[in-house]
């Protein structure tokens, strides 16, 4: 008989760097487990701004797309970089 141990493969740097961040880590490890944990943080951030609004008022839907910027950003870099629309073999 004989005995098999679980392989364990290390996360790449990139996974280990945003899992160790601390609110954003939290978020990506529980969407790693569970897609639909998703949803979650939808309704939790339209919550956040509804409150925002009736605290601050229209700032804040200038305030979220000025932080949507960068991140927009890194998604049209991400999207179009050279190799990454081949198929996998």
């Amino acid at each position: 008989m004989t005995q098999t141990t679980p392989s364990f493969t290390r996360p790449s740097f990139g996974q280990r760097l945003l899992y160790g961040t601390p609110v954003i880590g939290r978020i990506a490890r529980e969407i790693a487990q569970d897609v639909n944990n998703v949803f979650y943080l939808l309704v939790v951030v339209l919550t956040l701004e509804i409150l925002g609004f009736l605290l601050w008022g229209p700032v804040v839907f200038t305030l979220t797309a000025l932080v949507l910027v960068p991140l927009m950003f890194v998604f049209f870099v991400v999207i179009s970089w050279p190799g990454m629309s081949r198929p996998k073999v």
